[in-house]
């Protein structure tokens, strides 16, 4: 455009402008009217999928509903394309996947069925527990200020991770990550072992539990593996494991720490730890036995089974960490996240109201949302009816008597306005129109 052509346009003043019924308008944030999205049902197999639980560096985990057994269940959902990008990650989501088809103990997590979706590149392995897992353990921890479980708390948790972890071994398997974040928990009390994703089997005809690779957490793992040992005992690294993870439910601290995994391997590798005075003698005694430094003298199974802590009742001093409030939803009782589903899946819609109330001797009240400071048509002219309340005695519809029809009669019309499509979406003041028609009459 020439400076010519500039010269010769118009602009609005400022009066101009204050006079134009302009397309924005302010408003107070008290009046703007949220509606949660609606959640549309998603099937997978039998399997209804519920809202989101977590998510890992291998995939999200989903809550889900069995629609024959009505069991609730959590989805591992894993998309291939991300699996590839880890190293591993592909091998050790199948292994996890062999190990759990042959195993079955309450304290052990249990694969019901595996999915796969070779259109999207997904697979929905379905772990299934004897309860419904609602949380994990270090999100317990996490909950309350102390980061720690009262003894009896933690004794009675640390017994089940023991019956778990003694059943593992009698099937040859290393867990390799026992740590809180792999420990679920369900409102029972009840304790699962869970992410099999870097355990190993031991070949069935292997003189011992050898091992050569390792992949689980740093601050969890023993001295054997922080120095670069080429082979360890397998089961002796779970009992450490399993002992650093009873240290930090009882105190809330690692025996080892470091600003990185340099420096935390060091520490780990030398083996210098302090235990707290508050623990006592007895668990100071247990905690060292598991945390021993040279492998073959640390405590096996058995003899944390016959240490004096573990046969020892715990009565409670203190009041229970109880499971948190969903963090999302702020839901104390940790609901099923499948029930929205349900209602799309099988219940009513809205724009069938009418369709489900359509007995022509009843009136239905609805309220619309509308942008403030908007009024609709049909509202001005639903102000202007007079409301009275309602009374014993017949109300006259379309011309009838609607004290006179009888129920066979209402069933007829019923089921014939459900068939017929025109009927639907009939709105509120339409029929208040029709009644005041009648009083009018």
């Amino acid at each position: 455009m020439s400076a010519g052509e500039l010269h010769h346009l118009d602009y609005l003043n400022e009066n101009e402008l204050m006079e134009m019924d302009t397309f924005i308008h302010r408003i107070d944030s008290t009046e703007v009217i949220y509606q949660p999205r609606r959640k549309r049902a998603k099937l997978i197999g039998k399997y209804l999928m519920g809202d989101l639980l977590g998510e890992g560096s291998y995939g999200k985990v989903k809550e889900m509903l069995d629609s024959e057994t009505l069991c609730r269940r959590a989805v591992k959902i894993l998309k291939k394309k991300k699996l590839r990008r880890i190293p591993n990650g592909e091998a050790n989501v199948k292994k996890e996947i062999q190990l759990l088809r042959r195993l079955q103990h309450k304290n052990v997590i249990q694969l019901v069925d595996v999915l796969y979706n070779e259109e999207k590149q997904k697979i929905y392995p379905q772990p299934s527990f004897l309860n419904y897992c609602v949380c994990g353990m270090q999100e317990m921890l996490d909950s309350v200020p102390e980061k720690r479980f009262p003894v009896f708390q933690a004794h009675g948790y640390f017994c089940q991770l023991i019956d778990g972890l003694e059943y593992l071994h009698s099937q040859g398997i290393v867990h390799k990550d026992i740590k809180p974040g792999n420990l679920l928990l369900t409102t029972d009390g009840a304790l699962k072992i869970s992410d099999l994703g870097v355990a190993e089997a031991l070949h069935p005809f292997a003189e011992d539990d050898t091992c050569r690779t390792s992949q689980g957490s740093p601050a969890f793992q023993p001295p054997e593996i922080a120095n670069g040992l080429d082979t360890f005992s397998g089961f002796k690294v779970d009992i450490w494991s399993a002992g650093v993870t009873l240290y930090n439910i009882t105190t809330s601290l690692y025996p080892f720490e470091g600003d990185n995994i340099y420096k935390l391997f060091e520490n780990i590798g030398k083996g210098d730890y302090t235990i707290p005075e508050d623990c006592g003698p007895l668990l100071s005694d247990l905690l060292r036995g598991m945390l021993e430094y040279d492998p073959a003298q640390r405590f096996s199974i058995q003899n944390i089974r016959q240490h004096n802590w573990v046969r020892k009742k715990h009565p409670p001093a203190e009041p229970p960490v109880p499971i948190p409030a969903n963090a999302e939803s702020r839901d104390p009782w940790r609901s099923m996240t499948v029930v929205p589903y349900l209602e799309d899946l099988h219940g009513y819609r809205e724009e069938d109201d009418d369709e489900f109330y359509d007995g022509e001797d009843e009136i239905i009240y609805t309220q619309d949302f509308t942008v403030p400071g908007q009024v609709e048509e049909e509202e001005q002219e639903e102000e202007s009816v007079d409301y009275c309340p309602a009374v014993a005695k017949p109300v006259c519809v379309n011309g009838t008597e609607g004290g006179s029809l009888n129920s066979k009669a209402k069933t007829e019309r019923r089921s014939s306005s459900s068939s017929n499509p025109s009927r639907k979406g009939v709105s509120t003041a339409s029929k208040i129109r029709k009644l005041s028609a009648c009083k009018q009459q």
